[in-house]
């Protein structure tokens, strides 16, 4: 298959590498500019894909739409509704768009976004998480680190959960499992319950760029905190009659860890992996994209469904403290989706259309 991939960050190049080792025609677009020039060249992968594999750079995202039946949002979230926008009129029917990974239900805003242009017969997958971890190393340079071995993926619309599952399986290989809808695609991501804590409580780290291993400085006061949000994000797909794994069963199903607890699975895979290092800048996608995108909307979601998000509201509140920004206002989606008028049947009826 032809599949363009939105974003050539880490998580884009590792994909274009990934699928052009399983033999399928990987294009790639960078949003903010070309990261070189058009057209085929070669992209070097590292660690567990040691590999030289030959890609196109698309000169537009309308001549990757184009181009391609597969397209694949590869971006951070808090650029999500920048890049649907500038994809959405390019659209066509019979394309299917996986977005990964999907957070803030990023990918509603973009069946509904499609939906109100005319693009009807339009298949939207979601990933709680990517199904890679990697790190740009150059413009046409990637070193991943992990391919997890189980993940979810749901579908817009519903009835075409089993084709998504087979697509997906077809381009990355096996370890999907279907999710009930994107709600619950988007209530599985760990990151911002973990993310947060790690650099609020590492701050003074991450202002003087030191080096320290994150599972390191999990220690378990930290844990505790990161506990008590998970506990949150739980009590949120419940009250929308969903089930999602819990932080520890993440870390289970991604890394294999044996311990129960999270502080010593922490140092489980501290021992075993020593990394992966912590963020060295203030800016870091920790806070910037995991509180506003992650957090606030299940804050959001609380308010929605009625249940208390204490530990949540809080995590914002010092986020925003310490970085001088109002995070509880950074999500650029929360309004589009109309979620302060909704009500949790509403929006059920949404994610189930």
């Amino acid at each position: 298959m032809k599949i363009g991939i939105l974003g050539v960050g880490g998580i884009g190049l590792a994909s274009a590498a990934w699928l052009a080792q399983r033999g399928h025609e990987a294009w790639l677009w960078a949003p903010r500019g070309a990261a070189r020039e058009p057209g085929a060249g070669t992209l070097v992968s590292t660690g567990v894909l040691d590999a030289r594999a030959q890609v196109t750079w698309a000169p537009s995202v309308a001549a990757l739409s184009a181009a391609c039946e597969v397209l694949v949002v590869a971006v951070p979230v808090n650029g999500h509704r920048t890049v649907m926008d500038a994809l959405a009129p390019h659209l066509r029917p019979g394309q299917t768009v996986i977005v990964s990974s999907m957070a803030s239900l990023s990918s509603l805003y973009l069946f509904e976004q499609a939906r109100r242009l005319g693009v009807v017969d339009l298949t939207v997958a979601s990933i709680g998480t990517t199904v890679l971890t990697a790190r740009r190393e150059a413009a046409d340079r990637v070193r991943i680190m992990t391919r997890r071995s189980q993940l979810g993926v749901s579908a817009l619309p519903t009835a075409r959960q089993g084709q998504v599952l087979a697509l997906c399986t077809a381009l990355f290989g096996d370890g999907f499992a279907v999710q009930s809808n994107a709600l619950a695609s988007a209530l599985t991501n760990i990151n911002p319950a973990a993310h947060g804590p790690l650099a609020l409580f590492n701050w003074t780290r991450i202002e003087r760029a030191e080096n320290w291993p994150q599972y390191h400085y999990m220690t378990p006061g930290v844990a505790a905190v990161i506990e008590k949000l998970d506990a949150e994000r739980l009590a949120l797909a419940a009250a929308f009659g969903l089930q999602v794994r819990s932080i520890e069963q993440h870390f289970a199903q991604s890394f294999g860890t044996q311990a129960e607890r999270l502080a010593d699975i922490a140092a489980e895979l501290h021992a075993k992996r020593g990394g992966p290092p912590g963020p060295t800048d203030i800016h870091t996608r920790f806070l910037a994209e995991d509180v506003p995108y992650g957090l606030v909307f299940c804050a959001a979601l609380g308010r929605l469904a009625s249940v208390p998000t204490p530990a949540t509201d809080t995590l914002i509140a010092a986020a925003s403290l310490i970085c001088g920004v109002d995070h509880a206002s950074g999500n650029d989606l929360l309004e589009p989706l109309g979620l302060a008028r909704e009500s949790p049947a509403g929006l059920l009826a949404r994610v189930n259309a």
